[in-house]
């Protein structure tokens, strides 16, 4: 008879065994070459970054203090009202969309029939259109058509394949409805930063394997691209990470194999299904994608990586990356230079993809 100690081995190997051999997937070192075009802008962060890095140090600490229970109520009214006090030149109007909560974001002269799908992040359990206006109303004018940002469901209330199924819904609703009522969607584009942009990367790929109308670009911002946690970047930037390196910190001292228990039990779903981890799915077939990341963020590598196994697949993906950057920093417009550098980018790149008609 075995031990308890001998019991405990066991039992540990099991799970360690079944974590490396189900849960992980194919290992993706190889696509962790150099990547993408670098927006370089000193040695150092300008001052506009510094001001920013001191309100996430302010946020932080605030955090220390609430007991871990509280802390995605707390940090759910820290995002909603962030940029609270902003006045921003865009209409928006609650909707419906096709069971989804949601938002038309509506810049003046916004064509109802250009229309963008924006899926907020939040790290799957925080978040909203409110938290995210500064960069939706942005991306109505950019774009100069209307943006639907949705509510959809976050965990812990709700499953992780929730938030999946609302997206699709919400898509399929976007195909037919604009702000204005029934009217077929002349462009069409999805957007969305890091949990949402993990959903919007899932999303193409299931709009191509559904058959549906494939937008005809696709956006994401700072993404989690593989929830099985083996970018590289994950534990390199920790410490660089002003803003996610706080809230994950005590991630680094967990073992991977455990993590992806973790993972397996919060959202019921394989860590390397491609539902939750669009890096390992088919990138075949796919529309004109740009991701934007920092270098100095924990999630720098799940950008590179997607970036290169896409090409590698022959898709037209691109990625764009600037040094000293926080996480989603494109959020913080217009007090960010490169912000605003961002988005004149990402307004570039969906220009291309489907041109304004001429007044």
């Amino acid at each position: 008879m075995l031990d308890v100690a001998g019991v405990v081995v066991v039992v540990v190997v099991g799970l360690w065994a079944v974590a490396v051999l189900w849960l992980r997937g194919e290992t993706l070192r190889g696509l962790d070459q150099p990547t993408g075009e670098r927006f370089a802008h000193g040695d150092a962060p300008g001052p506009e970054l510094q001001a920013v890095l001191a309100r996430m140090s302010g946020l932080s600490s605030t955090l220390k203090a609430v007991p871990m229970r509280e802390r995605n109520a707390v940090l759910r009214k820290i995002m909603d009202e962030m940029f609270a006090d902003r006045v921003l030149d865009a209409r928006f109007v609650p909707v419906d969309a096709g069971g989804v909560s949601a938002e038309w974001v509506l810049a003046p002269g916004a064509d109802p029939a250009r229309r963008l799908l924006y899926i907020h992040g939040g790290a799957f359990v925080m978040g909203s259109p409110k938290s995210h206006r500064t960069l939706t109303s942005r991306l109505s004018a950019l774009t100069g058509g209307a943006v639907l940002a949705i509510d959809y469901r976050l965990m812990p209330e709700h499953p992780r394949q929730a938030g999946i199924d609302d997206c699709r819904a919400a898509y399929r609703w976007l195909l037919d409805h604009g702000p204005d009522g029934l009217l077929p969607a002349r462009a069409l584009f999805v957007a969305g930063d890091s949990a949402g942009g993990n959903l919007t990367l899932s999303l193409i790929q299931w709009v191509r394997d559904a058959g549906l109308r494939a937008p005809d670009a696709a956006v994401a911002l700072s993404p989690l691209t593989d929830a099985t946690l083996a970018s590289p970047s994950l534990r390199a930037n920790l410490h660089s990470d002003a803003m996610l390196g706080p809230l994950f910190g005590p991630m680094a001292r967990v073992p991977q194999w455990l993590l992806l228990w973790i993972g397996l039990l919060q959202t019921r779903i394989r860590p390397c299904d491609p539902r939750v981890s669009p890096l390992r799915g088919d990138l075949t077939k796919l529309p004109p994608v740009l991701l934007q990341a920092s270098e100095v963020e924990m999630l720098f590598d799940d950008s590179r990586r997607y970036v290169n196994r896409a090409q590698a697949a022959g898709s037209p993906a691109r990625l764009q990356r600037w040094n000293h950057m926080v996480h989603v920093w494109q959020i913080f417009n217009p007090e960010l230079p490169e912000a605003e550098e961002a988005l004149a980018e990402i307004g570039k790149f969906l220009e291309a993809a489907a041109p304004r008609r001429a007044a």
